[in-house]
């Protein structure tokens, strides 16, 4: 099979809005305790009064900016910083957080949601942490709590009004992973080339995209023989909002192309439909254990505007093609478009769909 256009050309053309948290999520965040007051806002991050760029390790220039705020401010921004960190880690309890303290905060003007990176440090080793302050996307709060029911991450976040708050994803970045990782002796193949499989399932069932490569972690854990390897996300900005089916296949993505490659050539198609459906009974099973909250959540999905209609109606139309299901016509949100992509999951679990992962060119 050949690969289509390339799915990026969409999001280039058109990028996407931010869209408000309505009433249907609020209420879901304020019930499982996501939506807390938070002493510092977003909005208060913006007043800075002066840059200045950041470079890595190696002195070249990076996509973020140290920000600096009037000396007045820094204390309470610093201290309410801390209150948000303990928030995130040990439901507020500021007693245990004493010893830390705010680093640097980081500016982004790159991408949709235009983040903060606040740094914290440990003043007794020096261990650092980072965590992100953004303004609120409804579709990006579905993709977080999506990814913390549906795949095996759990994912800590806050919402307050406009704000949201993220913890750091740790992980060595998708495209360093693919130019300085991907052929070491060390790393199995076949782990890597399962882990894309499953990882591109998981992507799929929940509709989310923009997988690229800057857009994911490799995390590499030690085990007694070789190691084990799991993809992680860690940008959701593009949860159900473009029409086009194979922007929600990493493996379509050219900058994912060494990985795709790599994937085919260690990889029989038998054992990536194995792989494959392994993911899909996982991802099912995860459904199951917490079906009263994802049910809660797809139903605040379904009425809530978080992409054009004419992008409900081209995806609906592709997935009806690519399952051979006319079910999927009849939705008429991306709420409803997951739904219908787990409920062909589970009807589906017994039959042969044919492997996702093609054959390269």
């Amino acid at each position: 099979m050949d690969h289509p256009p390339d799915p990026t050309n969409e999001v280039r053309m058109q990028k996407k809005p931010s869209y408000p948290i309505r009433d249907g999520l609020r209420g879901y965040l304020r019930q499982y305790r996501r939506e807390r007051e938070l002493p510092v806002t977003y909005e208060q991050l913006r007043h800075f009064q002066d840059t200045i760029p950041l470079t890595d390790a190696a002195g070249h220039n990076t996509l973020w900016e140290t920000v600096i705020y009037p000396p007045a401010e820094m204390n309470h921004l610093n201290e309410g910083l801390k209150r948000i960190y303990a928030l995130l880690r040990v439901d507020g309890d500021a007693s245990v957080m004493e010893h830390l303290f705010i680093d640097r905060v980081d500016f982004c003007a790159f991408g949709n949601s235009t983040p903060f990176r606040i740094r914290i440090v440990n003043a007794y080793n020096d261990n650092q942490d980072y965590f992100y302050v953004k303004k609120a996307d409804a579709s990006r709060v579905y993709g977080l709590e999506l990814e913390h029911l549906l795949s095996p991450n759990r994912l800590n976040f806050l919402t307050h009004g406009n704000t949201l708050v993220e913890e750091h994803v740790a992980g060595i970045p998708g495209d360093i992973f693919i130019s300085r990782w991907l052929g070491r002796d060390e790393l199995k193949p076949i782990r890597i080339a399962k882990e894309l499989v499953k990882f591109n399932e998981r992507c799929f069932v929940r509709l989310l995209g923009d997988m690229r490569s800057y857009n994911f972690v490799v995390v590499i854990t030690p085990d007694f023989e070789d190691a084990q390897i799991r993809i992680r996300a860690m940008d959701f900005d593009q949860q159900s909002y473009v029409g086009r089916k194979n922007f929600y296949l990493p493996q379509f993505f050219k900058d994912n192309t060494p990985l795709t490659l790599f994937c085919a050539k260690h990889l029989h198609l038998e054992t990536a439909h194995q792989y494959q459906r392994e993911e899909q009974s996982l991802i099912l099973h995860r459904a199951d254990l917490a079906s009263l909250r994802l049910k809660l959540l797809l139903d605040a999905m379904a009425f809530d505007p978080i992409a054009p209609p004419e992008h409900v109606v081209t995806l609906r139309e592709g997935l009806a093609e690519h399952f051979h299901s006319t079910n999927y016509l009849q939705c008429e949100s991306m709420g409803a478009l997951v739904r219908e992509n787990l409920e062909s999951l589970r009807r589906t679990i017994g039959q042969d769909p044919g492997p996702l992962v093609p054959s390269p060119a």
